[in-house]
Protein backbone atom coordinates (compact mmCIF):
# COMPACT_ATOMS: atom_id res chain seq x y z
CA UNK A 1 0.00 0.00 0.00
CA UNK A 2 1.75 3.22 -0.87
CA UNK A 3 2.13 5.54 1.87
CA UNK A 4 -0.05 8.86 0.03
CA UNK A 5 -3.11 6.41 -0.71
CA UNK A 6 -5.98 7.13 1.43
CA UNK A 7 -7.77 4.37 3.44
CA UNK A 8 -10.51 2.62 1.93
CA UNK A 9 -14.11 2.67 3.37
CA UNK A 10 -13.27 -1.09 4.09
CA UNK A 11 -10.61 -0.17 6.13
CA UNK A 12 -12.84 2.31 8.38
CA UNK A 13 -15.20 -0.53 8.61
CA UNK A 14 -12.68 -2.86 9.97
CA UNK A 15 -11.78 -0.17 12.24
CA UNK A 16 -15.16 0.31 13.77
CA UNK A 17 -15.72 -3.12 13.90
CA UNK A 18 -12.79 -4.12 15.33
CA UNK A 19 -12.98 -1.19 18.12
CA UNK A 20 -16.31 -2.33 19.23
CA UNK A 21 -15.51 -5.80 19.59
CA UNK A 22 -12.36 -4.48 21.88
CA UNK A 23 -14.68 -2.52 24.39
CA UNK A 24 -16.44 -5.12 24.65
CA UNK A 25 -14.31 -7.47 25.05
CA UNK A 26 -12.67 -5.17 27.48
CA UNK A 27 -15.52 -4.36 29.51
CA UNK A 28 -15.57 -8.42 29.95
CA UNK A 29 -12.35 -8.69 30.94
CA UNK A 30 -13.01 -6.33 33.80
CA UNK A 31 -15.88 -7.50 34.76
CA UNK A 32 -14.68 -8.84 38.35
CA UNK A 33 -12.61 -5.77 39.64
CA UNK A 34 -15.87 -3.00 39.80
CA UNK A 35 -17.62 -6.10 42.29
CA UNK A 36 -14.46 -6.89 43.85
CA UNK A 37 -15.49 -4.84 47.04
CA UNK A 38 -18.53 -6.93 47.38
CA UNK A 39 -16.84 -10.30 46.68
CA UNK A 40 -14.53 -9.16 49.69
CA UNK A 41 -17.35 -8.62 51.86
CA UNK A 42 -19.19 -11.53 50.85
CA UNK A 43 -16.65 -14.36 51.14
CA UNK A 44 -14.27 -12.06 53.70
CA UNK A 45 -11.51 -11.53 51.62
CA UNK A 46 -8.28 -9.59 52.60
CA UNK A 47 -6.81 -7.30 50.49
CA UNK A 48 -4.38 -9.51 49.33
CA UNK A 49 -6.88 -12.25 48.22
CA UNK A 50 -9.16 -9.51 46.82
CA UNK A 51 -6.32 -8.20 44.54
CA UNK A 52 -5.83 -11.66 43.56
CA UNK A 53 -9.04 -12.11 42.09
CA UNK A 54 -9.14 -8.89 40.48
CA UNK A 55 -5.28 -9.18 38.58
CA UNK A 56 -5.98 -13.38 37.17
CA UNK A 57 -7.83 -11.96 34.30
CA UNK A 58 -5.22 -10.15 33.41
CA UNK A 59 -2.47 -12.28 33.44
CA UNK A 60 -4.27 -14.51 31.38
CA UNK A 61 -5.46 -12.46 28.91
CA UNK A 62 -1.92 -10.75 28.89
CA UNK A 63 0.21 -14.16 28.34
CA UNK A 64 -2.64 -15.27 26.04
CA UNK A 65 -2.05 -12.24 23.34
CA UNK A 66 1.22 -14.42 22.20
CA UNK A 67 -0.48 -17.13 20.82
CA UNK A 68 -4.01 -15.00 19.57
CA UNK A 69 -1.57 -12.70 17.86
CA UNK A 70 0.77 -15.49 16.08
CA UNK A 71 -2.49 -17.34 15.25
CA UNK A 72 -3.97 -13.97 13.99
CA UNK A 73 -1.01 -13.73 11.39
CA UNK A 74 -1.61 -17.19 10.17
CA UNK A 75 -5.39 -16.98 10.05
CA UNK A 76 -6.61 -13.35 10.14
CA UNK A 77 -8.73 -11.58 12.43
CA UNK A 78 -12.39 -12.65 10.45
CA UNK A 79 -11.79 -15.86 12.21
CA UNK A 80 -10.14 -14.85 15.11
CA UNK A 81 -12.27 -11.81 16.98
CA UNK A 82 -15.63 -13.29 16.31
CA UNK A 83 -14.10 -16.83 17.89
CA UNK A 84 -12.79 -15.38 20.72
CA UNK A 85 -15.74 -12.75 21.33
CA UNK A 86 -18.19 -15.84 21.39
CA UNK A 87 -15.98 -18.51 23.67
CA UNK A 88 -15.67 -15.27 26.26
CA UNK A 89 -19.30 -15.72 26.40
CA UNK A 90 -18.79 -18.61 28.68
CA UNK A 91 -16.72 -17.47 31.57
CA UNK A 92 -18.86 -14.42 31.64
CA UNK A 93 -21.93 -16.69 32.49
CA UNK A 94 -20.11 -18.97 34.46
CA UNK A 95 -19.14 -16.16 37.00
CA UNK A 96 -22.97 -15.78 37.97
CA UNK A 97 -23.03 -19.82 39.93
CA UNK A 98 -19.18 -19.54 41.36
CA UNK A 99 -19.70 -16.26 43.05
CA UNK A 100 -20.06 -17.58 46.76
CA UNK A 101 -17.09 -19.66 45.87
CA UNK A 102 -13.63 -17.78 46.11
CA UNK A 103 -11.60 -21.15 44.83
CA UNK A 104 -14.34 -21.01 41.89
CA UNK A 105 -14.46 -17.88 41.59
CA UNK A 106 -10.93 -17.54 40.54
CA UNK A 107 -11.11 -20.86 38.01
CA UNK A 108 -13.33 -18.61 35.93
CA UNK A 109 -11.30 -15.48 36.29
CA UNK A 110 -9.05 -17.23 34.77
CA UNK A 111 -10.88 -18.14 32.06
CA UNK A 112 -12.65 -14.65 31.83
CA UNK A 113 -8.74 -13.95 30.71
CA UNK A 114 -9.31 -14.87 26.94
CA UNK A 115 -11.75 -11.48 26.94
CA UNK A 116 -8.49 -9.41 27.13
CA UNK A 117 -6.47 -11.63 24.06
CA UNK A 118 -8.93 -9.41 21.45
CA UNK A 119 -6.24 -6.34 21.66
CA UNK A 120 -3.37 -8.87 19.52
CA UNK A 121 -6.28 -9.63 17.04
CA UNK A 122 -7.07 -5.94 16.00
CA UNK A 123 -3.44 -4.33 16.32
CA UNK A 124 -2.58 -6.32 12.84
CA UNK A 125 -5.73 -5.83 11.33
CA UNK A 126 -5.83 -2.60 11.42
CA UNK A 127 -2.42 -1.79 10.91
CA UNK A 128 -2.77 -3.62 7.52
CA UNK A 129 -5.60 -1.98 6.36
CA UNK A 130 -4.15 1.59 7.00
CA UNK A 131 -1.11 3.22 5.21
CA UNK A 132 2.36 3.98 7.42
CA UNK A 133 1.23 7.57 8.04
CA UNK A 134 -2.26 6.86 8.83
CA UNK A 135 -1.56 3.81 11.58
CA UNK A 136 -0.37 6.00 14.45
CA UNK A 137 -4.24 7.57 14.78
CA UNK A 138 -6.08 4.36 13.07
CA UNK A 139 -4.06 2.39 16.10
CA UNK A 140 -4.94 5.28 18.79
CA UNK A 141 -8.59 4.97 17.54
CA UNK A 142 -8.59 0.86 18.19
CA UNK A 143 -6.59 1.47 21.21
CA UNK A 144 -9.94 3.74 22.35
CA UNK A 145 -11.46 0.02 23.01
CA UNK A 146 -9.75 0.23 26.77
CA UNK A 147 -12.74 2.31 26.97
CA UNK A 148 -14.11 -1.05 27.84
CA UNK A 149 -12.67 -0.71 31.71
CA UNK A 150 -14.44 2.80 32.03
CA UNK A 151 -17.82 1.59 30.90
CA UNK A 152 -16.99 -1.68 32.95
CA UNK A 153 -16.39 0.86 35.73
CA UNK A 154 -19.14 2.90 35.25
CA UNK A 155 -21.92 0.66 34.28
CA UNK A 156 -21.57 -2.53 35.78
CA UNK A 157 -21.96 -1.21 39.57
CA UNK A 158 -25.39 0.30 38.35
CA UNK A 159 -26.30 -2.86 36.64
CA UNK A 160 -26.05 -4.73 39.24
CA UNK A 161 -28.03 -2.37 41.42
CA UNK A 162 -30.72 -3.18 39.48
CA UNK A 163 -30.01 -7.44 40.04
CA UNK A 164 -26.98 -8.99 40.96
CA UNK A 165 -26.70 -11.10 38.01
CA UNK A 166 -27.95 -8.89 35.27
CA UNK A 167 -24.39 -7.14 34.30
CA UNK A 168 -22.95 -10.76 33.17
CA UNK A 169 -26.37 -11.50 31.26
CA UNK A 170 -26.10 -8.07 29.94
CA UNK A 171 -22.59 -8.51 28.48
CA UNK A 172 -22.64 -12.15 27.39
CA UNK A 173 -25.64 -11.08 25.37
CA UNK A 174 -23.56 -8.22 24.12
CA UNK A 175 -20.48 -10.22 23.14
CA UNK A 176 -22.82 -12.98 21.34
CA UNK A 177 -24.26 -10.33 19.25
CA UNK A 178 -21.38 -8.88 18.24
CA UNK A 179 -19.99 -12.25 17.56
CA UNK A 180 -22.72 -12.54 14.85
CA UNK A 181 -21.73 -8.93 13.51
CA UNK A 182 -18.12 -9.32 12.90
CA UNK A 183 -18.07 -12.89 11.50
CA UNK A 184 -20.19 -11.00 8.82
CA UNK A 185 -18.48 -7.62 8.48
CA UNK A 186 -14.90 -8.12 9.54
CA UNK A 187 -12.93 -8.54 6.30
CA UNK A 188 -8.91 -9.52 6.08
CA UNK A 189 -6.92 -7.73 3.35
CA UNK A 190 -7.00 -9.61 0.51
CA UNK A 191 -3.47 -9.43 0.08
CA UNK A 192 -2.30 -9.74 3.60
CA UNK A 193 1.16 -11.71 3.95
CA UNK A 194 -0.05 -15.39 5.09
CA UNK A 195 3.24 -17.02 6.72
CA UNK A 196 3.60 -20.22 6.30
CA UNK A 197 6.17 -21.18 9.30
CA UNK A 198 5.07 -22.76 12.52
CA UNK A 199 3.72 -20.86 14.83
CA UNK A 200 6.95 -21.90 17.49
CA UNK A 201 9.46 -21.02 14.64
CA UNK A 202 7.52 -17.30 14.13
CA UNK A 203 7.41 -16.70 17.86
CA UNK A 204 10.43 -17.40 18.14
CA UNK A 205 11.68 -14.91 15.38
CA UNK A 206 9.50 -12.12 16.90
CA UNK A 207 11.28 -13.08 20.20
CA UNK A 208 14.68 -12.66 18.86
CA UNK A 209 14.27 -9.23 17.65
CA UNK A 210 15.67 -7.03 20.31
CA UNK A 211 13.03 -4.34 19.47
CA UNK A 212 10.27 -6.63 20.91
CA UNK A 213 11.45 -6.51 24.44
CA UNK A 214 12.07 -2.47 24.04
CA UNK A 215 8.63 -1.81 23.26
CA UNK A 216 7.55 -4.31 25.56
CA UNK A 217 8.84 -2.87 28.15
CA UNK A 218 8.07 0.71 27.19
CA UNK A 219 4.49 -0.80 27.13
CA UNK A 220 4.58 -2.08 30.53
CA UNK A 221 4.57 0.79 32.01
CA UNK A 222 2.24 2.40 29.86
CA UNK A 223 -0.70 0.22 29.12
CA UNK A 224 0.07 -1.79 32.52
CA UNK A 225 -0.37 1.71 34.08
CA UNK A 226 -3.81 2.27 32.38
CA UNK A 227 -4.64 -1.60 33.25
CA UNK A 228 -3.46 -1.29 37.22
CA UNK A 229 -5.45 1.31 37.43
CA UNK A 230 -8.14 0.15 35.89
CA UNK A 231 -8.85 -2.46 38.10
CA UNK A 232 -7.31 -1.30 41.18
CA UNK A 233 -8.28 2.51 41.82
CA UNK A 234 -11.96 1.28 42.86
CA UNK A 235 -10.45 -0.22 45.50
CA UNK A 236 -7.99 2.43 46.27
CA UNK A 237 -10.54 5.18 46.24
CA UNK A 238 -12.91 3.47 48.59
CA UNK A 239 -9.95 2.45 50.92
CA UNK A 240 -8.33 4.93 51.14
CA UNK A 241 -10.81 7.98 50.48
CA UNK A 242 -13.38 5.83 51.96
CA UNK A 243 -15.59 6.60 49.15
CA UNK A 244 -18.75 4.37 48.50
CA UNK A 245 -18.58 1.80 45.80
CA UNK A 246 -20.80 3.58 42.78
CA UNK A 247 -19.16 7.04 43.90
CA UNK A 248 -15.37 5.29 43.12
CA UNK A 249 -16.27 3.29 40.59
CA UNK A 250 -17.43 6.51 38.75
CA UNK A 251 -14.10 8.33 39.54
CA UNK A 252 -12.18 5.11 38.11
CA UNK A 253 -13.85 5.42 34.85
CA UNK A 254 -13.30 9.01 34.70
CA UNK A 255 -9.54 8.13 34.99
CA UNK A 256 -10.34 5.29 32.55
CA UNK A 257 -11.86 7.41 29.69
CA UNK A 258 -8.93 9.95 30.00
CA UNK A 259 -6.47 7.22 29.11
CA UNK A 260 -9.15 6.50 26.33
CA UNK A 261 -9.29 9.66 24.96
CA UNK A 262 -5.59 10.53 24.84
CA UNK A 263 -4.55 6.82 22.92
CA UNK A 264 -5.67 8.40 19.65
CA UNK A 265 -4.00 11.85 20.62
CA UNK A 266 -0.52 9.81 21.04
CA UNK A 267 -1.27 8.02 17.90
CA UNK A 268 -1.24 11.24 15.87
CA UNK A 269 1.65 13.03 17.83
CA UNK A 270 3.47 9.88 16.51
CA UNK A 271 2.26 10.52 12.83
CA UNK A 272 3.45 13.65 13.27
CA UNK A 273 6.93 13.82 15.19
CA UNK A 274 8.90 10.48 16.20
CA UNK A 275 6.83 7.89 18.34
CA UNK A 276 9.63 7.70 20.81
CA UNK A 277 9.53 11.62 21.81
CA UNK A 278 6.06 11.72 22.41
CA UNK A 279 6.38 8.50 24.58
CA UNK A 280 9.22 9.94 26.52
CA UNK A 281 7.44 13.39 27.25
CA UNK A 282 4.33 11.30 28.04
CA UNK A 283 5.85 8.95 30.56
CA UNK A 284 7.70 12.33 32.21
CA UNK A 285 4.20 13.45 33.12
CA UNK A 286 3.22 10.59 34.20
CA UNK A 287 6.81 10.16 36.79
CA UNK A 288 6.37 13.48 38.02
CA UNK A 289 2.31 13.31 39.18
CA UNK A 290 3.13 9.77 40.64
CA UNK A 291 5.24 11.63 42.95
CA UNK A 292 2.64 14.42 43.51
CA UNK A 293 0.33 11.11 44.48
CA UNK A 294 2.43 9.55 46.80
CA UNK A 295 2.68 12.47 49.38
CA UNK A 296 -1.68 11.35 49.86
CA UNK A 297 -2.99 14.77 48.75
CA UNK A 298 -6.74 15.44 49.20
CA UNK A 299 -9.03 14.43 46.85
CA UNK A 300 -10.32 17.52 45.80
CA UNK A 301 -8.77 19.06 43.82
CA UNK A 302 -5.27 17.77 44.30
CA UNK A 303 -5.14 14.35 44.06
CA UNK A 304 -8.29 14.40 41.46
CA UNK A 305 -6.13 16.38 38.95
CA UNK A 306 -2.94 14.47 39.79
CA UNK A 307 -4.79 10.82 38.55
CA UNK A 308 -6.77 12.60 36.00
CA UNK A 309 -2.83 13.91 34.61
CA UNK A 310 -1.30 10.49 35.33
CA UNK A 311 -4.16 9.06 33.03
CA UNK A 312 -3.54 11.43 29.93
CA UNK A 313 0.25 10.83 30.04
CA UNK A 314 -0.32 6.89 30.21
CA UNK A 315 -2.69 7.02 27.25
CA UNK A 316 -0.97 8.92 25.42
CA UNK A 317 2.21 6.49 25.95
CA UNK A 318 0.00 3.55 24.92
CA UNK A 319 -0.80 4.94 21.55
CA UNK A 320 2.61 6.21 20.59
CA UNK A 321 4.19 2.59 21.69
CA UNK A 322 2.26 0.89 19.32
CA UNK A 323 2.72 3.46 16.22
CA UNK A 324 6.31 2.74 17.07
CA UNK A 325 5.29 -0.88 16.38
CA UNK A 326 3.51 -0.19 13.38
CA UNK A 327 6.65 1.38 11.75
CA UNK A 328 9.53 -0.88 12.51
CA UNK A 329 8.25 -4.22 12.70
CA UNK A 330 7.39 -5.81 9.04
CA UNK A 331 3.54 -6.48 8.50
CA UNK A 332 3.81 -10.14 8.50
CA UNK A 333 5.26 -10.30 12.09
CA UNK A 334 2.85 -7.60 13.16
CA UNK A 335 0.67 -10.34 15.15
CA UNK A 336 3.51 -11.85 16.70
CA UNK A 337 5.54 -8.85 17.76
CA UNK A 338 1.77 -7.48 19.47
CA UNK A 339 1.19 -10.80 21.24
CA UNK A 340 4.62 -10.36 22.98
CA UNK A 341 4.53 -6.64 23.56
CA UNK A 342 0.65 -6.82 24.52
CA UNK A 343 1.47 -9.97 26.88
CA UNK A 344 4.16 -7.66 28.51
CA UNK A 345 2.31 -4.84 28.65
CA UNK A 346 -0.83 -6.37 30.32
CA UNK A 347 1.75 -7.96 32.74
CA UNK A 348 2.19 -4.72 34.13
CA UNK A 349 -1.10 -4.59 34.54
CA UNK A 350 -0.67 -7.59 36.68
CA UNK A 351 1.82 -7.04 39.19
CA UNK A 352 0.86 -3.09 40.13
CA UNK A 353 -2.66 -4.12 41.83
CA UNK A 354 -0.62 -7.23 43.99
CA UNK A 355 2.29 -4.81 45.02
CA UNK A 356 -0.72 -2.35 46.22
CA UNK A 357 -2.51 -4.76 47.85
CA UNK A 358 0.52 -6.18 49.35
CA UNK A 359 1.88 -2.70 50.60
CA UNK A 360 -0.96 -1.50 51.57
CA UNK A 361 -1.86 -4.50 54.16
CA UNK A 362 1.96 -4.22 55.29
CA UNK A 363 2.49 -0.67 55.54
CA UNK A 364 -1.29 0.86 55.95
CA UNK A 365 0.00 3.12 53.02
CA UNK A 366 0.05 3.36 49.25
CA UNK A 367 2.80 5.71 48.77
CA UNK A 368 5.43 3.77 48.16
CA UNK A 369 3.40 2.08 45.40
CA UNK A 370 3.15 5.56 43.61
CA UNK A 371 6.87 6.22 44.38
CA UNK A 372 7.47 2.76 42.59
CA UNK A 373 5.31 3.66 39.23
CA UNK A 374 7.11 7.02 39.25
CA UNK A 375 10.73 5.34 39.17
CA UNK A 376 9.20 3.25 36.69
CA UNK A 377 8.19 5.91 34.21
CA UNK A 378 11.09 8.39 34.79
CA UNK A 379 13.06 4.78 33.97
CA UNK A 380 11.05 4.54 30.56
CA UNK A 381 11.21 8.24 29.56
CA UNK A 382 14.93 8.11 29.51
CA UNK A 383 15.00 5.24 27.96
CA UNK A 384 12.24 5.85 25.21
CA UNK A 385 14.19 9.40 24.43
CA UNK A 386 18.16 7.93 24.89
CA UNK A 387 17.38 4.86 22.71
CA UNK A 388 14.51 4.20 20.97
CA UNK A 389 14.11 7.61 19.04
CA UNK A 390 17.56 6.90 16.98
CA UNK A 391 15.48 3.89 15.53
CA UNK A 392 14.82 4.07 11.60
CA UNK A 393 11.32 3.78 10.81
CA UNK A 394 9.72 2.20 7.99
CA UNK A 395 8.14 5.31 6.53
Amino acid sequence: MDTDQRPSAAAYRNLIVATLGFTLTFWAWDLIAPLATGYKDRLNLSSFQQSLLVAIPVLVGSVGRIPAGALTDRYGAKLMLPLVSALTVVPVLLLIPVKDDYVLLLVVALLLGLGGTTFAIGVPLVNSWFPPDRRGFALGVFGMGTGGVALSGYFTPRIAAHGENLPFLVVAAALAGYAALAAVLITDRPDRAVPTASLSARLGRAARLRVTWELSALYAIGFGGVVAFGVYLPTYLKTWYELPPTDAGTRAAGFALVTVVFRPIGGRLSDRFHPAVVTAAALAAVALFAVVQAFDPPLVPAATIAMLMMAAGLGTAGGSVFALVSQVTPQPQVGSVTGIVGAVGGLGGFVPPLVMGGIYSAKGSYSIGFMLLSDLALAGCVYAYGRMRTLRTSR
